[in-house]
């Protein structure tokens, strides 16, 4: 994902990726390949507004403690952000969707992400500690140009033709295949991959 480098820093991969829970309460753990898809997690338009978790500005500061941004930035997050947050994300998934069905995304989505990216992003400074930290002066609107930059990164790079969806025809998580063969089907072999080999499985013992 070419670019990203100058506001993005990308846990390693031993530690990669969200934590989720299935309808049925099983954890585990999903790497969505890019921060602009982890934000599409949180719900999403149409049937997925069910799924809706971003209501209040602590929900915003939740996904970002557990996205892939490190170290975790210390926001100052308004009732506004929170609903630009919603409308980016939604954005994201509408041309997430489109892109992976082959489909132009409305021109409209991309206006949505290109106005997000045109605001200042994250910016990343070297604390008295040596360490590397965020600017202080982090507000919700530079979380998502962070996001946003990420989704141009994605839409415009190489890794374009990668984004999928889960191959279980019960799951609608989106991702970027990272891995260096590209044949990555599932959201997480732990839980969806796994799903299908049970399921083989007790199809060939009923056969």
């Amino acid at each position: 994902m070419g670019g990203n480098w100058y506001f993005c820093y990308v846990e390693p991969p031993a530690t990669r990726g969200l934590m989720l829970h299935s309808r049925t309460g099983v954890a585990y753990r999903f790497d969505a390949g890019a921060l602009c898809l982890e934000l599409l997690t949180t719900g999403g338009p149409g049937l997925h507004h069910r799924f809706e978790v971003l209501h209040r500005p602590a929900d915003l500061t939740a996904w970002t403690e557990r996205s892939r941004l490190t170290p975790t930035p210390e926001l100052r997050i308004s009732d506004v952000e929170v609903a630009d947050a919603r409308r980016l994300r939604d954005a994201l998934f509408r041309a997430a969707v489109a892109h992976i069905r082959g489909e132009s995304p409305a021109a409209r989505d991309f206006e949505i992400i290109n106005q997000a990216a045109s605001h200042p992003s994250l910016a990343p400074v070297i604390g008295s500690d040596g360490k590397r930290r965020w600017s202080e002066t982090a507000s919700g609107t530079h979380l998502l140009a962070t996001v946003a930059r990420d989704a141009v990164d994605l839409f415009t790079g190489t890794l374009a033709r990668r984004i999928r969806t889960c191959a279980d025809e019960d799951c609608g998580l989106i991702y970027v295949d990272t891995s260096r063969p590209g044949r990555r089907r599932w959201c997480s072999m732990e839980y969806c991959g796994n799903r299908h080999k049970v399921r083989a499985l007790r199809a060939r013992q009923d056969a």
